[in-house]
């Protein structure tokens, strides 16, 4: 036998197997339609696709680890300014905005300590 809960008794009661399983009069979910294909292409295999030289370009560490890690080139500079004008340009821009920032934080927070005038 079947039961299933109702609303109105607050009680179960006994019921038919397809009202027990569907409560409320909600009917079971079944698709008429195909799902939609989720991969719509053919897959490539590995052996089709090109060489990944010819997209990755050349590879750059290997020259990056030489500057970097040199002790033969001992020109006195931190690692963070080695490569020349766009290292320091882009170190200064971020100490003048570090310093800019910090200026702006200490203006604003000593103009909300100051109590409002009264008109």
């Amino acid at each position: 036998m079947y039961y299933k809960f109702n609303g109105f008794t607050q009680r179960l009661v006994g019921a038919a197997a397809s009202t027990a399983y569907n409560p409320q009069g909600l009917k079971p979910i079944v698709s008429t339609e195909s799902p939609a294909l989720v991969f719509g292409t053919t897959t490539k295999l590995a052996s089709d696709l090109p060489a990944t030289d010819s997209f990755l370009g050349k590879n750059q560490v290997p020259d990056l680890q030489k500057l970097f890690q040199s002790d033969s080139k001992a020109d006195g500079l931190p690692v963070h300014l080695k490569r020349g004008v766009p290292d320091k340009l882009l170190y200064r821009t971020t100490m003048a905005l570090t310093i800019g920032g910090t200026i702006y934080c200490l203006v604003a927070l000593y103009m909300a300590s100051q109590p409002r005038s009264q008109k």
